[in-house]
């Protein structure tokens, strides 16, 4: 047989399946379509003939059905999973940032609620950069001459004495830290108005220094500036006095130098500070 040959006579078998299956669909139709008695009752045997036969079938295309569901479900569940840890992820991000703002808020409603002597002017800035080394505590701030800062100005946060500012620029100054090995501030330890030097040793808890009448003090005792020599208003909160396990008094420091952002400069227009008091400093460091 040839190739031509073999080619119509498959075409011809399939039309003649065709034909078979239209003639067949057709009957079933007008078999389901007819109402009386007879025809019901033939419709009911033909079912019963192949219903059970085709069980199997049809139970396990409901399997596979309920399997595709099961599929497309956990797909769906997956879908959602994932996208709740993006969303978390991002309010994980915005409540780092909510807490940030949170603390930058407190330290600024306690710089405003610093009681300081009304004859001070102030002025405000943030530190922008830790410029210290091995043996020196520093930071810039980013206010200076331009903002009327002076040399040798007390610096504070919210809490208490932070250091003073040794070098300014016309936006930008330099604050010498109270843990500064360069640092030496007059204070008076309440409530015996002990007058002592607090020094500055690098470390967050500076040594007390040059105390009159060492027996009585005691941990607890709050220390402020004296004011001596001029450079430091008097009156402004470092600490409390607290004992180190070498047997030195120190001061536990109210500000956090460690944390600093927000600060506030102290200046005194009416008492002059020593041009020096800035310059100084500079040259030791």
């Amino acid at each position: 047989m040839s190739l031509k040959s073999q080619r119509d006579y498959w075409l011809v078998l399939r039309y003649i399946i065709l034909l078979v299956a239209v003639i067949f669909f057709l009957l079933l139709f007008l078999l389901w379509r007819i109402d009386n008695h007879r025809a019901e009752r033939f419709r009911l045997a033909l079912l019963n003939q192949i219903v059970p036969n085709v069980e199997f079938f049809t139970t396990s295309i409901k399997v596979i059905g309920r399997i595709v569901l099961d599929i497309s479900s956990f797909t769906s569940v997956y879908e959602q999973n994932k996208n709740l840890k993006n969303e978390l992820k991002d309010l994980k991000k915005w409540r780092e940032a909510a807490i940030q703002l949170e603390q930058k808020n407190a330290k600024l409603r306690a710089l405003n609620n610093l009681k300081v002597n009304p004859t001070l002017d102030w002025v405000s800035g943030e530190v922008i950069a830790d410029s210290g080394g091995t043996y020196n505590s520093s930071a810039l701030l980013n206010v200076g001459t331009e903002d009327g800062i002076i040399d040798g100005s007390a610096v504070v946060d919210g809490l208490g004495l932070v250091g003073r500012i040794s070098g300014v620029e016309d936006q930008i100054s330099r604050i010498i830290l109270l843990s500064d090995t360069k640092s030496y501030v007059p204070v008076v330890i309440e409530p015996n108005n002990q007058e002592a030097i607090v020094r500055g040793d690098n470390s967050s808890t500076p040594l007390v220094d040059f105390i009159r009448g060492v027996e009585k003090i005691q941990p607890g005792f709050r220390i402020y500036t004296s004011g001596t020599a001029g450079v430091f208003p008097p009156g402004i909160l470092i600490g409390k006095v607290v004992l180190s396990s070498d047997k030195k008094i120190r001061v536990k420091l109210s500000a956090n130098i460690n944390k600093l952002d927000y600060l506030r400069v102290l200046i005194n227009r009416e008492h002059k500070i020593p041009s020096e008091a800035g310059k100084i400093i500079q040259k030791n460091s």
